[in-house]
């Protein structure tokens, strides 16, 4: 091998720093950092140490880091989503080929701007729809391409979101407000998209969409609750959504076991996302005075806690998205109905993809393991994607998910938000010429 792609690093939290940066300690004849930008300045001097960068490396935005010149084969911008189209756009124009975060902007113009800029500038734009990475989805890919099913007549597809992970990300954390980032069913949703679009390999021709907020309101607790979860709240001890229970003790949280008083949370989502001071007192002091320690009744969050998609594809044939955020655990669920056959599978802990042909005959489908496969989130997505993005730039590969292909996810998404606030039915045909418009006006 040739010698390591060199990488700039735009926002060095929770996914550039954990999840895709990551892979340069365990494959450094591959890749190296070789400067990064980031606001906050414990994170920046985390990375820097992490990937033995000096001073004259570390930036605290991406302005000054573009003003570098072309420093590296390519970027890594993994900002908040309302950050996305800037440096993406001025790192397009300095000559960076770009591994972009998802969703790859907040707002439609945004989408369009950047799709129009990798066109202009000639530069690679690739977007981190980490599941199309993943042994499991790529394995059903082939399953429902291959005509084993037959033709697809309906599809399920559910994004069970936990119950904790909605109080965290989109009642208490920085997708909460419409206004502050993004549409829920953009936000957590484009993956969904992005994958129905894959599997089914024909456009959607209509498009409906119901949903709101429901449970996480003030309505819904009494004036004897408090607004933050330290306040003396009288029934912190059994509400599932206590920050002591997630963030302090862990009790709450899927996983091995709760953390002793005392005792250090370890370096990972959620616990990154709260406070850089990941100590006993760090956390606490962190759900005393931030906006991890509100109560779920009293935020200011806006954003839907259900949502259903309904789709008609050009083939007459019929697809539903569910998302929602009151799972008692985290997975995608999901079913295909063909005229030869029903594939029911999930996607979690555990995954698992089963045939029923008609007929009798049901067939358990192997999901083959990857050598990344348990060392990246996403069912090893992560580590794809970002393992995608180098074979891109060493010039073995073209990617899946390149502007063009990711942004019919996105204005899927942004027409969902569209049918559901007005109540009608959308014409995506005549979405997506509008969007084409919004992009060169």
């Amino acid at each position: 091998m040739s010698k390591p792609i060199e990488l700039v690093l735009i926002g060095a939290g929770a996914r550039g720093a954990h999840a895709y940066a990551s892979y340069a300690f365990a494959h450094p004849e591959e890749v190296r950092f070789v400067a990064v930008a980031e606001p906050d300045p414990i994170r920046r001097q985390r990375f820097a140490e992490a990937h033995d960068l000096d001073d004259s490396q570390c930036f605290e935005s991406w302005e000054e880091l573009i003003a570098q010149g072309k420093l590296a084969d390519g970027a890594v911008i993994t900002t908040q989503d309302q950050m996305h189209v800037e440096p993406a756009v001025a790192a397009m124009e300095a000559g960076y080929d770009v591994l972009l975060e998802k969703p790859m902007a907040n707002t439609l113009e945004g989408c369009m701007r950047l799709v129009h800029a990798a066109e202009e500038t000639g530069r690679q734009l690739q977007i981190c729809h980490v599941l199309r990475y993943t042994p499991f989805w790529q394995t059903l890919h082939e399953v429902v391409t291959s005509g084993r099913l037959g033709q697809i007549v309906t599809v399920e597809h559910r994004e069970n979101v936990a119950w904790w992970h909605m109080a965290h990300s989109f009642v208490r954390g920085n997708w909460r407000r419409k206004d502050e980032s993004s549409p829920m069913i953009l936000a957590k949703c484009c993956h969904d998209l992005d994958l129905l679009v894959w599997n089914m390999q024909e456009p959607v021709v209509r498009l409906s969409s119901t949903g709101s907020l429901i449970h996480f309101r003030p309505e819904n607790a009494g004036p004897e609750i408090p607004d933050r979860c330290t306040d003396g709240c009288p029934i912190e001890a059994e509400c599932p959504f206590s920050a002591l229970g997630i963030y302090l003790d862990a009790r709450l949280l899927p996983g091995p076991r709760a953390l002793r008083e005392g005792e250090a949370a370890p370096p990972v989502w959620p616990f990154i996302t709260m406070t850089n001071d990941l100590s006993w007192e760090g956390r606490r002091r962190a759900i005393e005075t931030g906006p991890y320690g509100r109560c779920v009744y009293r935020c200011d969050n806006d954003v839907v806690d259900h949502q259903v998609v309904s789709m008609e594809m050009e083939s007459g044939a019929s697809v539903t998205l569910i998302m929602h955020g009151h799972s008692n655990e985290e997975h995608r669920s999901l079913r295909y109905d063909g005229t030869k056959a029903t594939l029911r599978a999930r996607f979690g802990n555990p995954s698992e993809i089963v045939i029923y042909h008609h007929g009798g005959e049901v067939e358990e489908v192997p999901i083959p393991t990857r050598d990344f496969s348990y060392a990246s989130g996403h069912g090893g997505g992560d580590w794809g994607t970002f393992r995608a993005f180098l074979e891109l730039l060493r010039g073995e590969g073209t990617g899946l998910t390149d502007v063009r292909t990711s942004l019919e996810s996105h204005l899927l998404a942004f027409a969902a938000e569209e049918a559901r606030l007005s109540h009608q039915v959308l014409d995506m045909a005549e979405f997506r010429a509008q969007a084409e418009r919004l992009g060169t006006s």
